[in-house]
């Protein structure tokens, strides 16, 4: 069962999915999770608050998502280039299905949107999930070298060459800027794995990972 952190946050998400995030009140939220608003205050702090938290919950979320995608099949005997097409599907895929995803990757924040400053706020939080959200969120180039240099990591193993892994950092950035153009404009047939693997194989040091 979900604690009262987690049942705000959903219902947050869930009132955002209904109305502008400014027509979103605290009360509404607190009562959709079946708790008192001063509980909502106690965790959050305030709207703001709520806002970054429900902001760092999803790229978190989104974050997770690309570790299933690089480590998830590896058991089931995929090569590289299926667990880096895995990490850009998912990229495309959590983009368009989840709203703040989608402006989190992008930088496109709408007006229907909270739009938290992605620098650090002051926190006077005793919460330490909310200290947590209260601090820097990623940009959309921070994503980029996460996925990046996580993907990196996962899929060079130990004992790869200085110029392999290189030649691996580059094919596995520009699988993820692909991966976010195609939130922009969806590629056609083939589909984002198509692209991908198109990377891959224009790739000098693929076969290293095959």
């Amino acid at each position: 069962m979900p604690g009262a952190r987690d049942s705000l946050l959903d219902a947050a998400y869930t009132a955002l999915a209904r109305r502008p995030w400014s027509a979103v009140r605290m009360v509404d939220v607190a009562a959709a999770a079946g708790v008192s608003r001063q509980t909502l205050y106690n965790e959050f702090g305030s709207k703001e608050g709520l806002a970054r938290a429900l902001v760092r919950r999803e790229a978190d979320a989104y974050l997770a998502g690309v570790e299933r995608a690089l480590t998830g099949p590896a058991d089931l005997g995929a090569g590289a280039r299926e667990r880096l097409t895995a990490a850009a599907e998912w990229t495309a895929s959590a983009a368009r299905d989840n709203v703040l995803v989608r402006a989190l990757l992008t930088g496109s924040w709408s007006e229907r949107l909270p739009s938290p400053t992605l620098s650090a706020v002051p926190s006077s939080a005793v919460v330490p999930a909310q200290r947590r959200a209260d601090g820097p969120l990623p940009s959309p180039g921070d994503f980029v070298a996460l996925v990046r240099d996580r993907a990196v990591i996962v899929l060079s193993g130990a004992g790869a060459a200085k110029s392999d892994v290189a030649e691996m950092s580059r094919t596995c950035e520009l699988a993820v800027r692909l991966a976010l153009s195609c939130v922009a404009a969806p590629p056609g047939e083939g589909g984002v794995a198509g692209l991908v693997r198109s990377v891959w194989q224009g790739s000098e040091g693929a076969a290293v990972w095959n």
